[in-house]
């Protein structure tokens, strides 16, 4: 389905293999947007809160983010975002490796608005990512 408007996404991922992984899926299904990368939580916050190099960065329309990452993992990053009501409506699809129930569980608890598990095969994270972006772009409406 074509995508009519660009939208941003902050992706939270510390790992730079996945990080590519994720933006060639972006690529491969035709999602317009501009994809914003930060490495962490703390830059997550930073990026979202428009502080330091971020200043001009835009609020994205929606955030990928990891579950284990250093400085600041995926939990602590939903725990700030849905008490901050500057940016607790941003819908956060937590992508990670993980299928560990007790993480699934716990993303949800804290507010993750969907939980993806990465499949290993590339053409399957491809569909995965494709889906999302079908869902997020062009089911769901999004806050302004």
């Amino acid at each position: 389905m074509p995508y009519d408007q660009t939208f941003d996404i902050l992706l939270v991922e510390d790992d730079p293999g996945d990080a590519g992984l994720t933006r060639a899926a972006l690529a491969q299904a035709k999602l317009l947007c501009n994809l914003h990368h930060v490495c962490d939580g703390v830059e997550a916050l930073e990026f979202l809160r428009k502080q330091g190099t971020y200043r001009d960065k835009p609020t994205p329309h929606l955030i990928l983010l990891d579950l284990n990452m250093p400085r600041m993992g995926g939990r602590e990053v939903l725990e700030v975002l849905r008490t901050d009501p500057q940016l607790h409506k941003i819908p956060v699809v937590v992508l990670t490796t993980s299928d560990v129930e007790a993480d699934i569980e716990a993303s949800y608890q804290l507010g993750a608005n969907s939980f993806i598990t990465k499949p290993v095969d590339i053409d399957q994270f491809i569909e995965s990512v494709k889906a999302m972006g079908d869902y997020w772009f062009s089911v769901v409406r999004l806050p302004g």
